[in-house]
């Protein structure tokens, strides 16, 4: 067997392997899913009325509304990373990103591999035209994403605009 053939069947059994394992569930979304849990305890904090209804705010960029809902789910369970997750990406989009900085670094500080956080902390530094704090989040999406996810791609998308217009680009931060 010629060692082109050799070394195509290796490539084609490891992506058969890869492909067999499992993809965790909710690891892509923008807000939940840091590490890709989705366990018992995940589905727990997902299931608070509040929760749900500050997250249904934000799609519907009603960032006033999902603040106060927010900050009563983390008053009740301050270990909910999704939900000053959230809370941050309200507080930014209502147009404070410095007061959004800590939210969001409460959320990395309980779950370090949460790569909603990472991205729009990283978003958030490029508002305050700290391109190099942006960077480190980017840096960090890197090393969580074993295969490129949104999170990596959409920060570094933000990265790139923000370059390219030497500042002047930035993610959106006020309503």
């Amino acid at each position: 067997m010629s060692p082109v053939r050799t070394v195509l069947g290796r490539v084609l059994i490891v992506a058969v392997l890869v492909a067999g394992l499992p993809v965790p569930g909710g690891a892509d979304g923008g807000g939940g899913g840091g590490d890709g849990g989705g366990g018992p305890e995940a589905r727990a904090k997902a299931e608070d009325p509040d929760y749900t209804a500050g997250v249904k705010a934000i799609e519907a960029e009603k960032f006033t509304t999902a603040i106060p809902l927010l900050e009563g789910v983390i008053a009740r369970d301050g270990t909910n990373a999704d939900a000053y997750n959230w809370l941050a990406y309200a507080v930014r989009r209502n147009g404070d990103p410095e007061k959004a900085i800590p939210i969001y670094q409460k959320a990395l500080a309980l779950n370090p591999k949460h790569r909603g956080a990472h991205e729009y902390i990283g978003e958030a530094y490029l508002t305050l035209n700290d391109l190099a704090k942006a960077k480190e989040h980017l840096a960090a999406l890197d090393r969580l994403c074993f295969f490129p996810c949104s999170q990596y791609r959409d920060l570094k998308k933000a990265v790139e605009a923000y370059e390219r217009s030497g500042g002047s680009a930035k993610p959106q931060a006020a309503r």
